[in-house]
C-alpha cells in the first residue's frame, strides 16, 4: 500500500485529509520538527501546528519542544486497535448487506421476492424443519437431494408429505429406496416444473424451473395465497401423475390432509351404504382452538354434487364449497376444508379408521 492509499484509508478511519497526510509523513520521518513535517506533505505551514495538536489529542502522535515544536509517532497500538475495530465493523456491515440482499427479513404476513435460488432452497429447508402437519413438495432430482435430509426428519416426526418428482428428458427419478422414508407418497411428473414447497397451509417457497430466463424466488406467508399455490400443486404437480411410492396399505388407516380428496373417496362408499368411522383433527373456526373428533361420517356436500354417484368425482368439481357431516357420541359437526368459515371445524387431517357395510 503506497502513501496515497494509506492516506485514503486513514481518512476513511476518521482523520481529516491534512491529519492523514501529516501522520503518514511523520511515519516516514520518525521524529521531525513541525516545519519539516509540513515540507514533507501538502499541509500549509500555518496549519501544521493545529494539525499536530489534533493528532496528539487522538493518540496518534506526541509532541515536545526541542528548539521548535517537534513530533514523533506514538506506539501504533492505539491506532491499530482503532483500525481493526473499524475493519471488523466494515466486515460486519458487508455480511449484513449480503444477508439482507440475499434474504429479506420475513415478517409474520408477507410476500417476498428474493434474488437467489439458494435463498429459496435454504428457507424451504428451514420451514420443512418446522413443519407440524403437512408438506407438499415439487422438485427435480437435484433439488430433492438438497431438501432430502429435512424431509426425512419431518417424516420421522409424523408429518404427512406429498412429494412430486419432476424430470426433464435427460433426468431420472431417484431410486425408490432413496425416496422411501422421505415422504408419505411420491408421484412422478415427466415434465420440468418450478421448485415448490408448501408447509402447513401457511408457507410457500416457489422458484421458476431451471430453464427460466430470470433467477428469482417467491416466499409467501399468507393462507390465502398459499391456497392458490395448493391448487397449482394439485392440478399441475399431483393429480394426473403416476404414483411411484406410497406408504398406504390395505391394513393401514387412510389419512387425508385435504378434505376434497377425502370426500371424493368417501362419497361412493356412502352411496353404497357404508358406515365410515373417522378421526378429524383440525381447528374450531370461531376460536381457532385445536380439536380432535372421532365419529361417523354420515354425509358429504359440495357445490355440484350429485346423488347416487359410484365413481370418484373429478377434482375440478370439488373446487367450490365442500363439507362433511361427522356424528360423534355427543353431537353432530359440520366439517369444512382449508379456509373453512361457515362450517364449525376446519379439518387439517381426516383419518378413515373403519369402513363397514351393515
Amino acid at each position: 500500500m503506497d502513501d496515497s492509499e494509506l492516506t485514503d484509508v486513514l481518512e476513511d478511519a476518521g482523520l481529516s485529509p491534512y491529519q492523514a497526510e501529516a501522520y503518514v509523513a511523520l511515519l516516514g520521518l520518525g521524529t521531525a520538527s513541525a516545519t519539516d513535517i509540513a515540507d514533507s506533505c501538502d499541509v500549509p505551514d500555518p496549519r501544521i501546528y493545529d494539525v499536530l495538536r489534533d493528532l496528539e489529542s487522538k493518540g496518534y502522535i506526541e509532541t515536545f519542544q526541542q528548539d521548535s515544536l517537534t513530533a514523533r509517532a506514538r506506539n501504533p497500538e492505539v491506532v491499530l486497535e482503532d483500525l481493526r475495530a473499524r475493519s471488523s465493523k466494515y466486515l460486519d456491515a458487508a455480511e449484513t448487506i449480503e444477508e439482507r440482499w440475499d434474504q429479506p427479513a420475513i415478517t409474520d404476513h408477507e410476500v417476498s421476492i428474493v434474488k437467489r435460488f439458494e435463498t429459496v432452497i435454504n428457507r424451504a429447508s428451514e420451514l420443512i424443519g418446522e413443519a407440524e402437519h403437512q408438506i407438499q413438495v415439487g422438485v427435480n432430482p437435484e433439488q430433492f437431494y438438497a431438501v432430502e435430509s429435512a424431509l426425512r426428519d419431518a417424516h420421522d416426526r409424523g408429518v404427512n408429505i406429498k412429494l412430486s418428482i419432476c424430470t426433464g428428458p435427460d433426468e431420472r427419478t431417484p431410486p425408490i429406496d432413496e425416496i422411501e422414508g422421505s415422504c408419505t407418497e411420491a408421484r412422478h411428473r415427466e415434465i420440468p416444473a418450478p421448485f415448490f414447497v408448501l408447509v402447513d397451509r401457511t408457507w410457500t417457497c416457489f422458484a421458476p424451473h431451471s430453464h427460466s430466463v430470470n433467477e428469482y424466488g417467491v416466499l409467501v406467508k399468507d393462507r390465502t395465497h398459499t391456497y392458490i399455490f395448493h391448487w397449482f400443486f394439485l392440478t399441475c404437480l399431483w393429480e394426473i401423475w403416476e404414483t411411484i411410492h406410497t406408504e398406504r396399505t390395505p391394513e393401514t388407516p387412510t389419512t387425508y390432509v385435504d378434505l376434497r380428496h377425502a370426500v371424493r373417496d368417501i362419497e361412493p362408499l356412502l352411496n353404497e351404504g357404508a358406515s365410515i368411522e373417522a378421526v378429524v383433527s383440525g381447528y374450531v373456526t370461531e376460536t381457532n382452538e385445536e380439536v380432535e373428533l372421532r365419529g361417523r361420517i354420515t354425509g358429504v356436500e359440495y357445490t355440484g354434487s350429485s346423488m347416487g354417484r359410484t365413481e370418484p368425482v373429478p377434482l375440478a368439481q370439488l373446487a367450490g364449497r365442500i363439507s362433511a357431516t361427522l356424528e360423534t357420541d355427543d353431537r353432530t359437526y359440520e366439517i369444512g376444508g382449508w379456509g373453512a368459515v361457515l362450517e364449525e371445524i376446519e379439518a387439517v387431517e381426516v383419518t378413515i379408521v373403519d369402513v363397514r357395510y351393515e
